[in-house]
């Protein structure tokens, strides 16, 4: 059994910005007919949680990324000398705000893919594409 959550409270200019995003125009060209009934901060709240959950399946589709290894079970002993900390700051996702690269080099078999796909993951959670 799911709770229900209790719609936020929103001015009608709020709502009708809302349904403009969502792209209702059949409800924004009809909007006197619809703003004041008690069901729309509702239902506009449900087509933006349908939506992200589709963008996000969509981009995570593909992102093609395949099966990988959760961050929280990466041996950050096994590559001798890493720089957890410059990786920790990587993943808080700053450089795709400054539009920059980030290079992983090491040998074979100490985890790169494995950063990298957990990197990607991140940015797809967080909106982004991969």
């Amino acid at each position: 059994m799911t709770k229900r959550r209790r719609a936020p409270r929103s001015s009608p200019d709020e709502l009708r910005e809302r349904a403009n995003a969502l792209k209702l125009y059949g409800l924004v060209a009809n909007w006197d007919e619809y703003a004041e009934q008690p069901w729309l901060p509702r239902l506009l709240e449900h087509e933006e949680e349908e939506r992200q959950v589709r963008s996000l399946a969509r981009r995570v589709r593909n992102a093609k990324l395949g099966r990988f290894k959760e961050l929280a079970s990466f041996d950050w002993s096994w590559p001798r000398r890493i720089d957890r900390e410059l990786l920790e700051e990587v993943f808080t996702l700053g450089f795709l705000e400054e539009a920059a690269n980030v290079i992983l080099v090491g040998p074979n078999g100490v985890g790169k893919t494995t950063l990298v796909k957990n990197l990607a993951h991140k940015a797809l959670l967080r909106g982004y594409t991969a």
